[in-house]
């Protein structure tokens, strides 16, 4: 765990000068922690976020997904020019993954496994996130991040469950 955790003093500041604080700055720096947090956790498990990805929505609906239809759904969220079929290539070669004559991928038994040591190292990395905050600030703050990228022209919905 970081040196970094809930024990931190954060000082106090009024009002006026955490409204005029930059959205973009602190969502930005947020966004490198957490994500490096995931990463580093993924990566013992030699995963990265796509790997991730992937076994999860394998997961959630075994033989539903082909490599063109889970590309389309998660090339939105990568922000590394991933080439999916690596991955799939990558996990398949694992014997994490199969892929049907059809095309449709399902987790092996070894990628089932694989998946839930990932979550649990996501899952520790998810709780330091929440420490000193409140379930119900939490909610705030998400929907003030969906209302921004609504806003700003994004989706601001949460993503659907891909079925």
């Amino acid at each position: 765990m970081s040196a970094h955790t809930k024990d931190q003093d954060l000082k106090e500041y009024t009002h006026d000068e955490l409204a005029a604080q930059p959205i973009g700055a602190w969502t930005g720096q947020a966004y490198r922690l957490v994500v490096g947090a995931l990463r580093a956790q993924l990566a013992v498990e030699g995963l990265t976020q796509p790997h991730w990805w992937t076994l999860n929505h394998a997961a959630g609906a075994p033989g539903s997904w082909t490599r063109t239809t889970l590309t389309d759904r998660l090339t939105p969220y990568g922000d590394l020019n991933t080439d999916f079929d690596e991955v799939y290539d990558g996990l398949i070669a694992r014997g994490w993954l199969t892929e049907d004559a059809t095309g449709a991928m399902t987790l092996t038994e070894e990628g089932e496994a694989g998946r839930l040591r990932a979550r649990e190292r996501n899952l520790r990395v998810h709780e330091q996130t929440h420490q000193g905050v409140l379930p119900a600030d939490f909610v705030v703050t998400v929907n003030v991040l969906r209302r921004i990228v609504a806003n700003l022209g994004g989706n601001g919905n949460l993503p659907d469950d891909g079925k």
